[in-house]
């Protein structure tokens, strides 16, 4: 009972310390906001409640917060699911098509992958959002892309109320002034002038929450759009990167081969039922997934062991030849390095003169790797990399001449 009681109190702490980040605070003030002042509008000056029509937006109002509400806590935590510490597949053979989590002391599960947020291998893992803070994954990706569709659709609700409040209240005072005494005369005979006046705080405010409605619209539905694309296809957001690299591999060894996606059922429908569903529990326990016809169990994984051994071949050792503190945007490396410091939460890595890193990509001014480690690095431990100045490091001679090029920028092939 004790020991019961004490997993509650530390779930309920997890939770607490899940609300205390600055994605949900903002996430969770753009919502209130919005609502708040959506309902204000609507029962004070645009749609009192003591019409039918009133009292039905009102209704109206209150289910899109509950809907975008509900959506948004399940998404954040019934959580994506975790691979089981220790985990292995059934037959150990199968072990070989498998890549190995130091961290997690287990194998990934096909789909799975490593989150450095969440410290724990996820489940049919699409990305960690900073908007939830956890990841989004087999088990919430239903409730996180209906947040996504609701989200939207509520603030172009709220964005038509605002739009409607200014401009009823303010027509009169915005006109030229030849016919505001006759409006404002049948306006007062139509209706009572409103309890609360609208005044100019009423009018910042709504303003403001006009912006946020429309900005939360663009930004959010966008995501959606890019979510729901990639349901219908039965991928995630790293299994589409993984399949672009594939393409890529192929291409560049010039290899007699054809990457095929395991896991697209070949029906948009099928695709879309292996996410939603009924009960709003997703099929399968996460580990072991139903693929099309032609497919291996583990082509994915078997994918991702060829593009890791293409990578150790392609990247490129370099020597610290001065300190780098491990700052995001560091003053003294230069104004450049300073402007152009990655827009990404990937991490930064502290440099010692004398050590040696892996690169394995690049910007302009930045490379990101790994930190090659000796013999004293205690197994289990998580491997150290993340972003470094490009003038912190040298490349090693016995490398050769290639270099991790800028992103976005094509190789000569």
């Amino acid at each position: 009972m004790g020991t019961f009681c004490s997993v509650i109190k530390f779930e309920n702490l997890q939770d607490l310390r899940r609300l205390c980040h600055w994605g949900p605070i903002i996430a969770l003030s753009v919502i209130a906001i919005c609502s708040t002042m959506a309902m204000i509008d609507s029962i004070l000056w645009y749609w009192p409640l003591h019409t039918t029509g009133g009292s039905v937006n009102f209704i109206m109002l209150i289910n899109w917060t509950v809907m975008i509400l509900y959506n948004y806590f399940n998404a954040m935590f019934a959580g994506p699911g975790f691979v089981p510490r220790g985990w292995k597949p059934e037959k150990s053979q199968d072990s070989m098509y498998l890549q190995y989590c130091k961290v997690c002391q287990a194998y990934k599960a096909p789909r799975s992958h490593h989150c450095r947020k969440c410290n724990r291998c996820v489940m049919k893992m699409d990305h960690h959002c900073p908007w939830i803070n956890n990841c989004c994954g087999h088990q919430n990706h239903a409730s996180f892309t209906l947040f996504l569709l609701l989200a939207p659709l509520g603030c172009t609700h709220a964005a038509f109320i605002f739009v409607m409040t200014m401009y009823t209240q303010l027509y009169n005072r915005l006109s030229f002034g030849w016919n505001t005494v006759k409006i404002d005369m049948s306006a007062a005979r139509r209706d009572p002038p409103p309890v609360v006046p609208f005044g100019l705080a009423a009018f910042a405010a709504t303003l403001f929450a006009l912006g946020l409605a429309l900005g939360t619209t663009i930004a959010v539905g966008m995501l959606f759009f890019i979510q729901i694309k990639i349901i219908l296809r039965n991928k995630t957001s790293i299994e589409s990167w993984i399949e672009e690299k594939a393409k890529d591999r192929i291409h560049y060894y010039q290899l007699d081969e054809v990457f095929v996606f395991p896991y697209d059922m070949g029906s948009k429908w099928k695709n879309f039922k292996q996410v939603f569903t009924w009960s709003g529990v997703p099929e399968g326990d996460g580990l072991e997934w139903p693929i099309r016809q032609g497919c291996h169990q583990y082509s994915l994984t078997i994918e991702q062991l060829k593009q890791k051994a293409d990578k150790r071949v392609r990247s490129v050792r370099y020597k610290v030849i001065e300190d780098y503190s491990g700052a995001c945007c560091p003053l003294n490396r230069g104004v450049r390095t300073f402007f152009t410091s990655p827009c990404t939460e990937e991490p930064r890595i502290q440099l010692q003169k004398g050590e040696f890193i892996l690169a394995t990509r690049g910007l302009r001014y930045w490379l990101y790797g790994d930190k090659i480690l000796d013999d004293s690095f205690i197994e289990g431990t998580s491997r150290v990399r993340g972003w470094f100045p490009r003038n912190c490091v040298e490349k090693c001679p016995c490398d050769g001449e290639s270099d991790p090029a800028p992103e976005g920028e094509k190789k000569n092939r």
